[in-house]
């Protein structure tokens, strides 16, 4: 990682407080860019994300997963994490802390929302960043991308009937017909977009070509999320200047829920045995977020102004810090797995 990515937190920081700025001072620009969507999806944003996701889609390898049964224990760890535990916990924590906890403060449709942004990031289990983290514990990179791999293709098929069903359990109609758009719109096609790049640009099979494209497209990758950052907050200035505290109140349960999911993860992990290498990089898998998708759902499904589209936000502004936290934790303690 450069600077530029290290302080990724930094960046974003920024961005959120520029996004305030200009959506108070200057509103008019922001409602112009409301404007522009299409079948429930706002144009500029979709397009911001499609150059987040790209080039974390050209990354993924699926002839690695021809691999699978070599090593499966590591595999079974980051599958039952990501689709049997953290998408139920994370509505859980949603509940409580909105529905009981936090009930005084925030009105009922906000929370609502504010549960259902949570529960859009508990489904979406982290595609790009995973390759950063399993890079800074040493993690073995071919393992990694065999999990990756896996964990896009059941997301094609899971992430629409889980999120449907957490959501219906927070008594939030669900128009299926935005959520299936949504996931055809960001997981399938920068899938095959990924796919056919890759197969094109690395027919030699020696990378030499794909890693100059990546490279190429990295600043632009993150150009695309900062964009989307200040989008979003412009979007949501005016509510975020009246309620300053939401933020924090956001950010306490995804918190919980990042610590309290590597914690169970690490844990079965050492009990599993798996070599440091590979259950480093399982854990961060199931830790972190594919938040660009959660983002792109949640304006879909709630609007840019929604709660909903807040709450994925904030899991930007909270995940790269606590990730870092957790890639110096995982590191410290490597001799456990010895």
């Amino acid at each position: 990682m450069g600077i530029f990515e290290r302080l990724l937190s930094v960046w974003v920081g920024l961005c959120i407080l520029a996004g305030v700025f200009l959506g108070y001072f200057f509103p008019g620009v922001f409602e112009f860019f409301a404007k522009l969507e299409y079948a429930h999806v706002n144009l500029p944003v979709a397009i911001f994300i499609w150059v987040m996701i790209y080039p974390m889609m050209i990354q993924v390898d699926f002839s690695s997963i021809k691999d699978i049964g070599k090593k499966p224990k590591g595999l079974v760890l980051t599958l039952v994490i990501n689709w049997l535990i953290k998408p139920f916990t994370m509505a859980a924590l949603g509940w409580l802390f909105f529905k009981v906890l936090f009930a005084d403060f925030v009105d009922p449709a906000s929370a609502s929302e504010y549960i259902a942004g949570m529960i859009l990031l508990g489904v979406a289990p982290c595609t790009a960043m995973v390759f950063v983290w399993s890079q800074l514990t040493k993690g073995d990179p071919n393992y990694t991308l065999v999990q990756v791999s896996v964990n896009d293709v059941i997301m094609i098929f899971a992430f629409a009937p889980i999120a449907a069903f957490l959501l219906g359990i927070s008594d939030i109609q669900v128009p299926w017909e935005t959520l299936l758009l949504s996931v055809v719109l960001y997981v399938l096609l920068p899938l095959i977009a990924g796919a056919l790049t890759r197969k094109v640009l690395d027919r030699r099979d020696n990378h030499e070509r794909l890693n100059h494209f990546l490279q190429l497209l990295k600043p632009w990758s993150i150009i695309g999320l900062l964009a989307t950052v200040v989008l979003l907050f412009g979007f949501q200035a005016k509510t975020i200047l009246a309620q300053p505290s939401t933020i924090v109140l956001i950010a306490i349960p995804l918190l919980i829920q990042t610590y309290g999911i590597f914690a169970i993860a690490y844990f079965l992990a050492k009990k599993m045995r798996l070599p440091h290498n590979i259950a480093a990089p399982a854990c961060m898998i199931g830790t972190s977020n594919f938040f660009e998708l959660a983002v792109a759902v949640a304006i879909s499904l709630f609007g840019l102004q929604s709660g909903a589209a807040l709450a994925t936000v904030v899991g930007v502004l909270v995940e790269v810090p606590v990730m870092l936290s957790l890639v110096a934790f995982a590191n410290r303690t490597r001799h456990w797995f010895e």
